[in-house]
């Protein structure tokens, strides 16, 4: 069923709040790409001090890491400061802190000064999603966390590309793309709102007040997008790996199929429209399906055209997947929770990026390889597919219900 938008939805599309939000969910994204390709330039730079090889490649991982620690923190301060004040603060201190190690000359300082990135991270992320909950209902915020997952995801590519480029130039030139957190401070200053005070006026259901915080619903969505998630970030951080085991050492290679399951990525996406009517449950069992699938196949692939066809298929299922848990995320929460609510998922969903690399590696590490490992993940991706089919009961919907809109009545 089609819910036209409420008038502060209508003004968002006007103002530009939409594609401000959209841009915005996009900027936590560099913290975990746009310096990858001169990780091998920062260690020689650093290199013979103390702990260097361990140090550096937290350089990368820290940002994810503290975004899944303080995404709770950062969605109660949301509640009670302000979902707009927050995130214009969190702007500023992205565009101060971000772009420090281009002056820094200490590794210590830079691992600071990416923790204080993690952090504003933490707010933009929770922030710009729980505002896109409170600006859109219906198939019109179904449609906006889709474009949410196709702008991250091709972000992800882009981002990439962009700091190869610039780490032709310096191991530091990257860092300079954070200074477009400050481009954003006054341009959200102006066009967004604080929902606080533009939902006061509207009548709320008497039943919406003081509601409970939904602890069981809001668990089972969390471990879902943890899952998720951990299937999600296979393809873009094992795939070059995998190539190199079928004899393939082509960054154009990698980049091509990394490319391909982007594409894919998106055609998931935008199926979620249309599919979303069909309920959490069904979607999320046939996304693990897909992608457990296609993880399968990546495993067992002996050729490129295979690894291909493989990563194309996990993408698909990628696709559907993360619109449907943060979709689902933001339905069962009531106004007065969305904050928290959001946090504690912002925080499942870069936990299950942050641990992903890690748990192939102890798979790998228990004797099987790589290769083993990323199959025994494609295998518990199928395993979360039954689960996915009782995950509503748990809930305490019916597999058949479609996704709650309680969090949209409590606007009204």
């Amino acid at each position: 069923m089609t819910v036209s938008l409420t008038g502060d939805a209508s003004r968002s599309w006007r103002s530009g709040a939409g594609l401000l939000l959209l841009l915005g969910s996009c900027l936590p994204i560099l913290g975990g790409v746009l310096i990858a390709p001169v990780l091998p330039r920062i260690a020689g730079h650093f290199a013979g001090g103390a702990n260097t090889a361990l140090l550096v490649p937290i350089v990368l991982t820290l940002p994810a890491l503290m975004i899944a620690l303080f995404s709770p923190s950062a969605g109660w301060v949301a509640d009670r400061l302000g979902r707009k004040r927050l995130l214009i603060l969190a702007m500023l201190v992205y565009g101060i802190c971000g772009p420090l190690p281009l002056l820094l000359d200490d590794l210590t300082a830079i691992l600071l000064s990416r923790a204080g990135l993690g952090l504003a991270e933490a707010a933009i992320m929770t922030c710009c999603t729980t505002l896109i909950g409170d600006y859109y209902e219906g198939q019109a915020r179904a449609r906006l966390l889709a474009w949410q997952t196709i702008a991250t995801s091709l972000s992800a590519a882009t981002f990439f590309m962009v700091g190869g480029m610039l780490g032709e130039h310096g191991w530091r030139t990257p860092f300079s793309v954070y200074f477009i957190g400050l481009l954003f401070v006054p341009l959200m200053q102006l066009a967004l709102w604080e929902p606080f005070r533009a939902k006061a006026s509207q009548s709320v259901l008497p039943s919406a007040m003081g509601t409970r915080f939904p602890w069981r619903s809001l668990s089972v969505i969390c471990l879902l997008t943890m899952v998720a998630t951990l299937g999600f970030f296979i393809v873009p951080v094992q795939t070059g790996f995998l190539l190199g085991h079928l004899g393939i050492d082509s960054p154009k290679s990698t980049g091509m199929a990394i490319g391909i399951s982007h594409a894919a990525v998106f055609v998931g996406a935008l199926s979620f429209r249309w599919l979303s009517r069909f309920g959490p449950g069904l979607l999320l069992s046939a996304a693990f399906l897909i992608s457990g699938i296609g993880l399968v196949l990546l495993a067992t692939a002996i050729d490129y055209r295979a690894l291909v066809i493989a990563v194309l298929i996990n993408g698909l299922g990628c696709g559907l997947m993360l619109p449907t848990v943060v979709n689902w995320a933001l339905s069962s929460l009531s106004f007065e929770h969305r904050g928290r609510g959001t946090g504690m998922f912002t925080a499942s969903f870069f936990g299950g990026q942050f641990a992903s690399p890690l748990l192939v590696m102890a798979l790998s590490g228990a004797g099987g390889g790589r290769v083993e490992a990323v199959a025994l993940v494609g295998w518990g991706l199928l395993l979360a597919a039954v689960f996915s089919l009782i995950a509503p009961r748990l809930a305490g919907l019916r597999l058949l219900d479609p996704i709650s809109v309680k969090g949209d009545m409590a606007l009204h």
